[in-house]
């Protein structure tokens, strides 16, 4: 639930959901680097571990977008007084 500005943030404030995804995708890098180099010297432990920092990473990532995606969206403008929904039909009594 958002509510409007209280005063004491700053006008110019960023969501840091850019950051993150960029942090995402150097995570998802390295630990795909790990999945292969640690297969390549037979650590299968250490190429496991990495692999699922690996899905942890893809699922932030998704997550992120997703996110991004929606705040990025513009708003549905209803004017004042007016309903989303559509007319209901009314019936006629005889």
């Amino acid at each position: 639930m958002r509510t409007g500005r209280t005063g004491t943030e700053p006008t110019t404030a960023r969501s840091p959901l850019r950051m993150r995804r960029a942090l995402g995708v150097f995570g998802l890098v390295w630990t795909l680097a790990g999945v292969v180099a640690f297969a390549l010297v037979d650590e299968p432990r250490w190429a496991a571990l990495c692999a699922v920092l690996w899905l942890v990473a893809v699922l932030d990532l998704v997550v992120v977008t997703r996110r991004i995606r929606h705040h990025t969206q513009p708003p549905q403008l209803v004017p004042p007084g007016r309903s989303t929904r559509p007319p209901e039909k009314r019936r006629d009594d005889q």
